[in-house]
């Protein structure tokens, strides 16, 4: 495993419950700024594997991203059970919900 995708679980399992990232944010977090691709792949290779927390991250619109309509609904799902509003169909406010980590490393 890269130090990359280590740092991108790391960073994952870090966001806590009603609290979202952004994909780009966690890339650039991770190293990478231009890695939010990657953490895709990362997030879709190795959520179960890891346990990841994969609902809580989106793009940097606010949007679930995800295209698949029973994963997005279940995405939605879960973020709505941890307390997070949608401001339209598929957002969220990412001023009142985004979490922005201290240091991890």
């Amino acid at each position: 495993m890269t130090p990359f995708t280590e740092r991108v679980i790391e960073i994952i399992k870090e966001i806590p419950e009603g609290k979202v990232m952004t994909y780009g944010q966690v890339a650039k977090l991770a190293g990478s700024p231009r890695g939010a691709r990657q953490v895709v792949r990362i997030l879709h290779a190795m959520s179960k594997k890891h346990k990841l927390p994969w609902h809580r991250v989106i793009n940097a619109k606010g949007e679930i991203a995800v295209k698949d309509y029973e994963s997005k609904s279940l995405q939605k799902l879960f973020l709505m059970g941890e307390g997070i509003e949608f401001i339209s169909d598929n957002v969220i406010d990412l001023k009142k919900y985004q979490f922005h980590p201290g240091i991890f490393f």
